[in-house]
């Protein structure tokens, strides 16, 4: 039986990136991001919105792309961006009684940055992001941004 484990998602992020780095070189940007589903509210039969809260991973890969780097350097707080992962299930033992704890989360393989220059809370860094980082972090294709 065959299996796959993928992500697709299109959302904000909720903050800025937490940037860790490795005694051995690595790097990884902790990322918290947020996708809205679409429901019909019973009581009002109005559609709204509802937010799904999801905590994504990226890494810096020994070879190949530096999605930390790039992520660290490019979003923050309000960026919109496409990300294509895989779900992860971390496990770690809580500090205070040692049980174990777990959460899943979504490790990036794929990010472009969308949005346009005013689109997110703090566009002014986004205006001037040059357009090789983004067909950089999206492994040179797909989405690009078009200057109105």
């Amino acid at each position: 039986m065959a299996n796959l484990n993928k992500v697709m998602l299109i959302g904000r992020l909720t903050r800025d990136p937490e940037i860790k780095e490795f005694s051995n070189g690595g790097k990884v940007a902790n990322i918290g991001f947020a996708v809205n589903n679409r429901r019909k509210n019973q009581q009002s039969g109005q559609w709204e919105e509802v937010p799904v809260w999801v905590d994504l991973k990226a890494f810096n890969r020994e070879t190949g792309r530096k999605l930390a780097d790039l992520i660290e350097k490019y979003l923050h707080k309000g960026s919109q961006a496409y990300v294509e992962g895989h779900l992860v299930l971390e496990e770690w033992a809580g500090k205070e009684d040692g049980k174990k704890q777990t959460k899943m989360v979504v490790y990036v393989d794929e990010i472009e940055f969308l949005g346009s220059r005013g689109d997110s809370a703090a566009g002014a860094s986004e205006a001037a992001e040059p357009a090789a980082a983004k067909s950089a972090a999206s492994g040179g294709g797909g989405i690009e941004e078009v200057p109105f």
